[in-house]
């Protein structure tokens, strides 16, 4: 049997052999999703512990349920579905985080502190933790569609099956949240 170059191979090569019971292949295929979802994450809730601790659960969750994956190509939606279930586990558990208090001097506090040197990834890294600010402040059930909608790109079709709402329901989230996101943001954009 060849020797199995697992960096350079293909994502649904990485995922099948993992669904076989190839360590190797399934700790590869964690390496290359860790970033994302600790990045969907980091958008979901501020604790950086709870982002590190819902990470790793996701991923455990990946690891152990690989198997269970019918269709390698839908992989990312099956993982997205992970994502949100995780997360929603996660603020059955910690109610206090379902409703964020916004305080408008935080984003003010946050833009005061641009005390850096002149430079576009200055900029941006502050507007990303303005813009995460922002959508931390929304209700949790506004803040999984939009964060599933405009960050991931997924459709209302797909989000209504993650979310377990109506496509019509899943709409008005997410207007609700753009509508929210856009009243806190206006002095940025």
């Amino acid at each position: 049997m060849p020797k199995i170059d697992y960096k350079k191979g293909d994502m649904n090569t990485i995922i099948k052999l993992s669904q076989d019971g190839d360590i190797k292949a399934l700790e590869e295929l964690i390496r290359r999703i860790q970033k994302k979802v600790f990045g969907m994450f980091s958008y979901l809730t501020e604790s950086r512990q709870d982002i590190a601790d819902l990470t790793q659960e996701a991923l455990l969750k990946t690891a152990r349920c690989i198997k269970t994956l019918k269709e390698p190509n839908c992989f990312n939606t099956w993982l997205n579905h992970i994502i949100t279930n995780t997360f929603y586990d996660y603020g059955k558990k910690h109610t206090h985080d379902k409703d964020i208090d916004f305080d408008e001097d935080k984003l003010l506090e946050l833009k005061d502190k641009l005390g850096c040197e002149p430079g576009e990834k200055c900029l941006f890294s502050e507007m990303d933790k303005i813009i995460k600010t922002a959508l931390l402040s929304l209700p949790q059930n506004l803040r999984i569609v939009i964060v599933l909608r405009e960050y991931e790109g997924l459709s209302y079709e797909d989000i209504s099956k993650l979310t377990n709402a109506t496509i019509g329901t899943v709409k008005s989230r997410i207007s609700r949240a753009r509508g929210k996101l856009q009243e806190q943001l206006k002095e940025f954009i």
